[in-house]
């Protein structure tokens, strides 16, 4: 029971990664979601790669802006001795 506690726990304080990567997972299909939709309206092969690249484009935008917050690393500044002045 103290083994399903934890996972349970583990699950709740990962929420927002889990959320992040829902966003992720539907900016990556948005494209082909516009494109099936459009087809479905009865659109042409032009206007569905035009606004399916245009939609792609927003949401690579998109990605990165997520994925910075994961890329970002502090260095440790570690302090340089100084040198005596003889």
């Amino acid at each position: 029971m103290s083994w399903i506690k934890k996972q349970i726990l583990f699950l709740i304080e990962s929420l927002w990664e889990i959320i992040q990567g829902l966003i992720l997972f539907g900016l990556v299909f948005s494209g082909l979601g516009c494109a099936l939709l459009l087809r479905t309206l009865g659109y042409n092969g032009t206007v569905i790669s035009g606004i399916g690249v245009l939609v792609e484009g927003v949401a690579l935008v998109l990605c990165y802006f997520i994925f910075k917050g994961y890329l970002k690393t502090e260095e440790e500044k570690t302090p340089t001795p100084k040198k005596k002045l003889d």
